[in-house]
């Protein structure tokens, strides 16, 4: 996805808000690199996918949709990088891989600050708290395992010196590939599913209490 860099192109590039279509010629693309054996790389900046009702017209959802699942069963290896900010299946529907790179200041959320807020506080102003709330920086990322490696950024950030932020990524994108092409296909595949079937896993740990049994006779752990 790309926003562009100043109104004019914003406002063309529909500020990074892809419509259905431009889902299915991604799709198209995913297809023609499984086909030749080409490796993916997904570079993502998007706030969401386009929310208009013409959108959801000519079936948003169902490209989204058929994005993921397709995505999960590509033979080939598949790297995704957050360049900017990803939001919600917007940016799922590009982002489905055997690796999730973020740069150093990116975000990564299943909708943005402003309307989490509105929905759990009903309030937008909130949006501070409701970022801290969901983690959705690099590092929050990688400590919950969602994202498997922080790209860092030149001082000031990677707009700063583009030449320097490529050349770390590009680093990181090759040494990725190299490993993602020793395995075999099948293998790929189920780290894949593994993945993402990990995602989101939490245990649940009852604390034991004491109390005196009803015969005074030492202790209960219920």
């Amino acid at each position: 996805h790309q926003k562009g860099k100043d109104t004019r192109e914003n406002v063309r590039r529909n500020f990074g808000m892809p419509r259905p279509e431009g889902y299915r010629k991604a799709l198209r693309l995913f297809q023609h690199a499984e086909k030749f054996g080409m490796p993916l790389l997904c570079f993502i900046d998007t706030p969401g996918a386009d929310p208009s009702m013409e959108s959801e017209e000519r079936g948003q959802a169902e490209a989204i949709a058929e994005n993921i699942m397709v995505m999960a069963g590509l033979r080939v290896p598949i790297i995704a990088t957050v360049i900017g900010e990803g939001g919600s299946g917007g940016a799922l529907a590009i982002g489905v891989g055997d690796r999730l790179l973020m740069l150093e200041h990116t975000t990564y959320s299943v909708a943005s600050p402003e309307a989490t807020a509105a929905i759990l506080w009903r309030d937008a102003s909130k949006a501070p708290d409701a970022a801290r709330v969901m983690r959705i920086t690099a590092q929050d990322l990688l400590e919950l395992g969602i994202a498997d490696a922080i790209i860092p950024e030149p001082s000031g950030g990677a707009h700063t010196d583009p030449e320097a932020a490529t050349a770390a990524l590009g680093a990181a994108l090759r040494e990725l590939l190299a490993e993602l092409r020793q395995l075999k296909t099948e293998e790929l595949l189920d780290r894949r599913y593994q993945k993402y079937r990990s995602i989101g896993k939490f245990q649940e740990r009852q604390r034991a209490s004491l109390a005196v049994s009803a015969n005074g006779q030492g202790l209960v752990f219920p």
